[in-house]
């Protein structure tokens, strides 16, 4: 719980320093802020909290941050439903209303137990003393009512978004849910002890292990987008870093040929260039961009159309190679024909997309990269044969 209450909070805060103007974001750190601090405070300074403020402190501040935590989930969804910041805000100070009169009831009912407060959980209260069943019914009937909403609000989001969002905000649904279901329970629970009935000890601690699962279900769907969006640009970026590697062929001899093309020649840092998340991008698309651009200029010395469809495309990839070869040592020489002025399309995709470019200049210069590697060979056979 305590990594999961780290990663998820971590993870939101350092969205809100990227965009601190984003109420609904600001919404979402606090509430997890809120249950954080109701989870650390509880579990390791109860003992300094009852030196204070006597038993029932511990109690009451963890509730008061539990209701912080379900009031701050609802403004996330006033803020992303309003039409405009002020809207947003006004709707909050009218939820922020009730939160305060619950907290009243809080604090009043726990100075009202006096002496007869031993600090004990909820299974461990006398629930026939008016002041602690009135705090119960307080923190349950509260959370019951926000919950509802903010369950009501999630999966009508989550019908309307779509993946990784919506899988993330039915996996929060799931956890809001159970904590609404918990807290339903408890406080049929909580009736049903102050008229004197009975309650047996497994009901009460099924309910415990419901919001149990709920709080960290409730984390997983609140970091789940996030998460995957990184995930797939991790993806996205090792794809780029393979695809700039395979294009090092073609670009080598085209940036022989025409070193004037090259669209970054100032100084750089190259750790930084190579450390930072963009740095791949920014170096795979001025690859791509480079290798473009020579082809373009080499291609009214090209006899192969790049059209052509009636080879396999390892073989047309190979024959341009080849061609290709021959245009740059012709034009070396100065010996190369009089071409046309205007370029031809060379190693084009069939469709207007980025993707598809890339893939036909990769089989280039995997084609380039073979004609080396049997250049080598031969002069390697050569070389031993004489």
């Amino acid at each position: 719980m305590s990594l999961a209450f780290a990663a998820a909070l971590g993870w939101k805060i350092t969205q809100l320093v990227k965009a601190p103007h984003d109420a609904a974001l600001r919404a979402v750190t606090l509430c997890l802020t809120s249950a954080a601090c109701s989870f650390i405070l509880a579990k390791h300074f109860a003992g300094w909290m009852v030196s204070v403020g006597g038993p029932g402190a511990p109690r009451l501040v963890q509730n008061l941050f539990v209701l912080g935590m379900v009031y701050w989930l609802m403004c996330f969804y006033l803020y992303s439903a309003a039409t405009d910041a002020a809207e947003g805000n006004r709707r909050a100070r009218r939820e922020a209303l009730l939160l305060a009169l619950a907290a009243i009831g809080l604090i009043t009912a726990t100075v009202a137990a006096g002496v007869h407060d031993h600090g004990a959980n909820f299974r461990g209260s006398d629930l026939r003393d008016p002041a602690l069943v009135s705090f119960y019914l307080i923190a349950d009937v509260y959370l019951v009512y926000a919950l509802a909403m903010a369950l009501r609000w999630t999966c009508a989001y989550a019908r309307a978004s779509q993946r990784p969002l919506a899988t993330g905000l039915w996996l929060a649904a799931v956890g809001i849910g159970a904590m609404a279901a918990s807290c339903t329970i408890r406080t049929v629970l909580t009736v049903v002890r102050w008229q004197g009935g009975s309650v047996l000890p497994t009901v009460t601690r099924a309910s415990s292990v419901i919001i149990a699962l709920g709080v960290p279900l409730f984390l997983i769907g609140v970091s789940y987008p996030g998460v995957a969006t990184r995930i797939a640009a991790v993806r996205v970026r090792r794809q780029h870093r393979r695809m700039y590697r395979r294009l090092g062929p073609l670009w080598q001899v085209l940036n022989e040929a025409y070193p004037e093309h090259a669209l970054y020649r100032m100084p750089t840092t190259p750790w930084r260039d190579h450390l930072l998340p963009l740095g791949v991008h920014r170096r795979y698309y001025r690859r791509v961009i480079e290798c473009r651009d020579g082809l373009v200029r080499i291609s009214p010395h090209l006899a192969l159309a790049a059209d052509s469809t009636a080879q396999d495309q390892a073989e047309s990839a190979d024959d341009l190679a080849a061609q290709l070869y021959s245009a740059l040592r012709n034009e070396r020489r100065k010996a190369a024909p009089v071409a046309p002025a205007q370029a031809v399309t060379v190693a084009m995709p069939r469709t207007q997309s980025l993707e598809d470019d890339v893939r036909q200049l990769v089989a280039l210069s995997d084609a380039v990269k073979r004609r080396v590697l049997a250049g080598a060979k031969n002069a390697d056979g050569e070389s031993e044969t004489a």
